[in-house]
């Protein structure tokens, strides 16, 4: 990639961004690896380490590796919470401080890693990203960070789920026969999924299946649902599995931005998400909205949302409105204005 000779550059740490099965912070991770080079070719270069590298095996690149190939730039962007605690121009995104604040959640190597890192990082870092006001509270809060150095850019919708998704190509994959309602993420003890077994037995009286997508990481101590589980669903079928979908359910009790809730929402499927983190602040007035702990109120707001009329086009044309507001493309745009106002004051 050429660069222009008087143009200071900007490292991307891609470490996320390769990883084979991807969530929230690895979904921003890659659209921000590919975005803002797009954006600004003579700004970005990504490095990026071997696939092998990308998890917890990848720790010590991070720390030691990257940093001698960034030591030219004029910034280091690390999109996925961590970053090389002794490169002294780190511009980090930290999406939550989920291991602190629910460490039964994960692993206990997992949990001393981030108590040990991010603190730090969020104190030396020469700006910080969040993706919420309430992940911005939780970062100054729980980390220490100079409320100054904290700027809020929400993630994005990809444009694939707002056009329309054929949902049988992910159906038939993942054999669901009939009328379904979705939760999507991982199985960690924080996402609450218990609060969605009195939901699912009325759902299945109504002749609707409640199915969970995400797939399990080693650093997570999982939840007990009793949801059939489909595992990680791939990129090319999840806007047409939302798209299927009667209704969404985001039970979790911490959340620093609930992606899952705007990409349901683009594809046309009504949200019943808790109220619990940034999952309001996220939805807005677009879903029905329950406390975390109230398993009769999820049932009953799955069941509306899945089957009564009046409601699922409350929820539906209100979704689609309230995703529209989010784009990768403004993502980046932020990010990148950010970013030179940093290298800008040297």
């Amino acid at each position: 990639m050429s660069q222009a000779a008087d143009a200071p550059v900007v490292a991307i740490n891609a470490r996320a961004a390769v990883r084979a099965e991807i969530g929230g912070v690895e979904r921003l991770a890659r659209e921000m690896a590919r975005r803002l080079p797009a954006l600004r070719p003579d700004r970005y270069r990504v490095i990026r380490p071997p696939a092998g590298l990308a998890h917890r095996a990848g720790h010590a690149w991070e720390q030691a590796v990257l940093p001698a190939l960034a030591r030219r730039a004029a910034a280091l962007y690390s999109p996925a919470n961590l970053a090389p605690v002794r490169y002294r121009r780190n511009v980090i995104v930290i999406h939550d401080v989920a291991a602190l604040r629910h460490p039964e959640a994960y692993s206990r190597p997992y949990v001393e890693y981030q108590r040990r890192l991010l603190p730090r990082l969020a104190r030396d870092a020469i700006a910080l990203i969040t993706v919420s006001e309430f992940s911005r509270g939780e970062v100054i809060e729980a980390l220490g960070a100079p409320p100054e150095r904290v700027t809020v850019i929400p993630e994005g919708v990809d444009e694939r789920f707002f056009a329309g998704p054929d949902p049988r190509p992910a159906a038939e994959r993942h054999g669901l026969t009939g009328p379904y309602a979705l939760a999507v993420g991982t199985i960690s003890a924080r996402k609450n999924l218990q609060a969605l077994d009195q939901a699912g037995q009325s759902l299945r009286e109504r002749g609707i299946e409640l199915v969970l997508a995400g797939s399990d990481r080693g650093y997570l101590r999982a939840s007990q649902a009793g949801l059939r589980r489909l595992g990680y669903v791939d990129e090319a079928h999840l806007p047409g599995l939302y798209a299927g979908a009667l209704a969404l359910a985001m039970p979790s009790r911490y959340e620093g931005f609930g992606l899952p809730c705007l990409e349901a929402m683009a594809a046309g499927t009504p949200v019943v998400a808790a109220r619990a983190g940034a999952l309001p602040e996220t939805c807005g007035d677009a879903a029905l909205l329950v406390e975390p702990c109230d398993a009769s109120g999820f049932t009953d707001a799955l069941v509306a949302a899945a089957c009564d009329e009046q409601d699922r086009a409350r929820l539906i044309e209100a979704g689609r409105r309230r995703a529209a507001e989010y784009s990768w493309t403004r993502t980046a745009k932020l990010t990148d204005a950010l970013i030179g106002e940093v290298i800008g004051r040297g």
